[in-house]
């Protein structure tokens, strides 16, 4: 089977339904589509482990923040790779700020666990079932995860730069 976007698609919604994909559309050439929580573990296992598709290489892991938007205030984005077909697919999941779990992938691939690790880190998700799910580059110490937006970029009160310098 060649691997088109329209192909791959067909075989995942006739696997999990319309009802869990949605938001199919190709920027960048590669298909993206937004699942939930409940069935990521296993959409991810059958890209894996389908004959056809061998989409069996996780090239990304990351959070993403989105200030302001209620339920989909937060967002996990997988990004994945077929080493036979050369394609690639991008899967979003949106959750609230309030409610930052996920599934663990690492029973599927072990580099999840450091991605894992960092999404936590810096944004707070929490992995059910993550084997060490501890900060990996900022000090245990830290109370906050630094990548949300909530903090302003700059220090309010420094007094050392000249606005017109930077376009303001």
């Amino acid at each position: 089977m060649e691997l088109t976007h329209e192909n791959v698609l067909g075989k995942i919604i006739s696997t999990f339904g319309e009802e869990n994909i949605w938001d199919a559309f190709n920027p960048d050439g590669i298909l993206t589509i937004t699942t939930n929580r409940e069935t990521i573990h296993d959409l991810i296992k059958y890209l894996r482990d389908d004959k056809e598709l061998q989409i069996s290489f996780l090239t990304t892991m990351c959070g993403i923040h989105f200030p302001g938007q209620g339920d989909k205030e937060l967002c996990l984005m997988y990004q994945l790779h077929s080493l036979r077909h050369n394609y690639r697919i991008r899967i979003k999941v949106f959750m609230p700020a309030s409610d930052p779990v996920m599934p663990t992938m690492t029973d599927l691939y072990a580099t999840a666990n450091w991605m894992e690790r960092e999404a936590f880190d810096f944004y707070g998700f929490k992995f059910t079932g993550h084997p060490n799910l501890t900060r990996i580059l900022n000090i245990e110490e830290m109370e906050y995860h630094p990548m949300l937006k909530q903090y302003p970029l700059e220090d309010q009160t420094r007094e050392d730069k000249i606005n017109t310098y930077f376009g303001r």
